[in-house]
């Protein structure tokens, strides 16, 4: 999907082609990197984008979705991640290389901005890692109880646009219950496909400047 999301009210910010993201602190990705989905995935995308406006008149954001396995390992091998050993541990915050959605083009992290590009307050940034992952202290989990009223209708919008879209659709989509952003298709459908690597994907779909 490119920035125009086919015509679609969306945004395209690839998270992980910028040198200062939230997460690790340095640019992962090359710095025209693009962002890719599965079909099925991408489908699921363009009608949420369409029903977001249409109900609430609001855009979404897109930071990314494939994550090649040469990519994930670039995650895992930086400074940030290794300071935090825990985030690899289960309850798992950051997936394996090869593990998860991401390497399959089968999950998607978004948010939801209004239409002169101002992000709605979902809580806590997009990619925000709590030292404990667990709901009642972690501010991105989907079931912490202590976020104002108005952050909690606003998940509410993007989750159900997201799901509702979904349904429409007949697509069977997991809101991941620690990230607010986090959508995929269940481990039952993507485990069917094996996950990508920079060589698999076209020249100009590849996420990294080496391999």
């Amino acid at each position: 999907m490119n920035d125009r999301c086919f015509g679609t009210p969306c945004r395209v910010e690839s998270a992980y082609a910028q040198d200062h993201n939230l997460l690790f602190g340095e640019r992962i990705y090359k710095v025209d990197a693009l962002l890719c989905l599965h079909e099925t995935l991408a489908g699921v995308i363009i009608e949420a984008a369409s029903l977001c406006q249409k109900r609430y008149g609001l855009n979404m954001v897109l930071y990314d979705g494939l994550r090649t396995v040469e990519a994930q390992m670039r995650m895992i091998e930086t400074k940030r991640v290794k300071d935090h050993p825990h985030w690899l541990e289960e309850p798992r915050l950051l997936s394996p290389p090869g593990a998860g959605g991401h390497p399959r083009g089968m999950a998607v992290d978004v948010g939801l901005e209004t239409p002169e590009g101002i992000l709605v307050d979902m809580g806590t940034p997009f990619d925000f890692l709590a030292e404990d992952a667990g709901p009642k202290t972690n501010p991105a989990h989907r079931g912490y109880k202590r976020h104002h009223q108005d952050i909690i209708q606003n998940r509410e919008k993007l989750d159900s646009v997201m799901l509702g879209a979904a349904e429409k659709l007949g697509v069977p989509l997991l809101a991941l219950p620690e990230e607010w952003w986090d959508f995929r298709l269940p481990a039952s459908y993507y485990q069917q496909y094996m996950p990508l690597s920079e060589r698999e994907v076209p020249e100009r779909l590849r996420l990294l400047d080496t391999v």
